[in-house]
């Protein structure tokens, strides 16, 4: 992403990292208060790659945007800025606001008498929050005012204010949240001032209400299941304010969601946009022409797989395949399709056996490597031989050790079942997709709170 210096309404410089086609649909980051854009890193990248324009902003008096020198930190200050920053911007975005932010997308939404926005997304904060909740975020930020000797210092206050959280965090990612002073220590990476609480004061509720009551486009609460901030009467408030709008509660979450559970969140967010702002308008097509017909077969998501076996020579041989599922579990058959043209239909078939190896997310070179032709699939790849003396490609998320059960014609394929001998599989890895032609990814939540 690309950083740059947008202007605020009152002429205030914002610093922002803005990124992906400017032709695709817009979103507009906001992050909490006391926070920076770098929050949202790692949503931007899924956000990007998703075929989106993405602008994260740093907002008054935090992170790299400059301090107002009359300390305007009002709820009308931050929200005035929203409409700046959206007046700049290709298209109108769908606003993605936590916390703070959350409550400046609010207000400028709702108070804009043309619309500023097609959609909105509030993380973790509603018109009525819950006080104690806000007072215990509030001391944290009032904490060490004479700052942090090091790093890891701020680190050791992160991690117990969040003890919820198994991993302790990445210094060289918070970092960005602090400024060195020249007394030589490390403060939070936003003014002073902005503390005096004009910005999120409970007076405010009225005003948010209102703001609520007047919203118009498609919006998505989403609360963290630990939350401090946002209980039970506070969504059911916010869905009495905005009765159209959609609720989602990710488990295993406290306040700071996207940092909390990312990958979670990130799905959670791009379902919501698909629907609200198509990345591309329908453009649906029809025919059973091979060309059509392969283009349609690449809707359905798989796996990806390398076979392995072993050849006339008793060397290794292999190639890559997403055409494998399970058959039956008594008896544990499986199955994969290969051309029939396939200089490998003899090599598997002659041999009896193979080894279904499906791949991880870090195993994608291996699979290029395995669709390449006239070239040692094997070499700079690390495998070995089973007991069965069948090659089995090293880490892969799951091996599927098979003899040949039987093989069916299958057009231009052949069917090959296979009856599983052995099986070793790695639950904790995330799995390596294709889909339209080209690799992708998920990943799987392996911690305990998962619903």
């Amino acid at each position: 992403m690309e950083s740059v210096w947008l202007e605020g309404h009152d002429g205030l410089k914002l610093r922002a990292d803005v990124g992906g086609d400017r032709a695709g649909p817009a979103v507009l980051l906001l992050h909490g208060g006391g926070q920076t854009r770098f929050s949202w890193q790692k949503a931007a990248q899924a956000l990007i790659a998703a075929g989106r324009f993405v602008v994260s902003l740093d907002q008054r008096g935090h992170g790299e945007s400059a301090w107002s020198d009359d300390a305007a930190y009002t709820i009308g200050d931050f929200a005035a800025d929203v409409r700046a920053v959206v007046a700049t911007m290709p298209s109108l975005p769908v606003i993605i606001g936590a916390s703070l932010g959350g409550l400046a997308s609010l207000v400028a939404i709702g108070e804009s008498e043309t619309p500023i926005a097609k959609g909105m997304v509030l993380v973790d904060v509603t018109p009525k929050m819950n006080p104690d909740g806000t007072d215990r975020i509030r001391g944290f930020m009032t904490a060490n005012p004479e700052g942090f000797a090091t790093v890891a210092e701020a680190a050791d206050a992160v991690a117990a204010y969040l003890p919820h959280r198994a991993v302790r965090s990445d210094t060289r990612g918070l970092s960005k949240n602090l400024r060195l002073g020249e007394d030589g220590r490390y403060r939070w990476h936003w003014d002073p001032a902005f503390l005096d609480d004009r910005g999120m004061r409970a007076d405010n509720e009225a005003r948010y209400e209102a703001a609520a009551r007047k919203i118009r486009v498609p919006t998505l609460l989403v609360r963290g299941s630990l939350s401090e901030v946002v209980n039970e009467e506070s969504v059911r408030h916010f869905l009495d304010l905005i009765p159209q709008a959609e609720y989602t509660n990710i488990e295993g979450a406290a306040h700071m969601i996207a940092g909390d559970r990312n990958d979670a969140f990130n799905a959670t967010v791009l379902d919501f946009l698909e629907r609200v702002s198509r990345t591309s308008p329908p453009a649906p097509q029809e025919g059973i022409e091979p060309a059509l017909l392969r283009a349609g077969m690449g809707c359905f998501s798989t796996g990806v797989t390398v076979v392995t076996t072993r050849g006339p020579n008793n060397e290794p041989a292999g190639f890559t395949a997403n055409s494998f599922t399970s058959v039956s579990l008594d008896p544990p058959l499986v199955l994969f399709c290969l051309n029939r043209t396939s200089p490998s239909v003899d090599a598997v078939r002659d041999r009896g056996a193979f080894v279904v190896n499906v791949l991880h997310l870090g195993q994608q070179a291996i699979s290029s490597r395995f669709a390449m032709k006239n070239v040692d699939r094997f070499e700079d790849v690390k495998w070995t031989w089973s007991a069965d003396g069948l090659p089995v490609i090293s880490e892969a998320m799951a091996s599927f050790e098979c003899t040949i059960h039987e093989i069916f014609e299958g057009g231009d394929h052949l069917i090959f079942v296979g009856r599983v001998c052995r099986v070793l599989f790695d639950k904790g890895r995330d799995p390596l997709l294709f889909l339209h032609g080209k690799y992708n990814r998920v990943h799987i939540p392996t911690d305990t709170t998962e619903a």
